[in-house]
């Protein structure tokens, strides 16, 4: 079945503007001025995509990639330490 999204021309997104909302094409219903429906994909969802005006394209939202920080395990040395240390705290109760 065809899609349309709401689109909100509020609510500033990248170089366009918000994917409010995603209906069926019977779904539609009459909005205000700062709104407009645009024919989409059948996998576009609210607020993960905007709707480019220049070349009047839904486009996915981009995707932020956060790398993990470099974890650098214990040496044994270092394990066996700390289990002496502790060892020595056991010992003291």
């Amino acid at each position: 079945m065809a899609k349309k999204a709401l689109i909100s021309t509020d609510e500033p997104r990248e170089s366009g503007y918000r994917v409010a909302q995603v209906e069926d094409a019977v779904n539609t219903f009459e909005v205000g001025a700062s709104l407009i429906w645009v024919d989409c994909a059948d996998d576009v969802v609210a607020d993960q995509f905007w709707y480019d005006p220049s070349d009047e394209l839904i486009k996915a939202n981009p995707v932020v990639v956060v790398e993990a920080p470099v974890v650098v395990a214990p040496t044994k040395e270092e394990l066996m330490a700390q289990l002496a240390a502790l060892q020595a705290q056991i010992t003291a109760l």
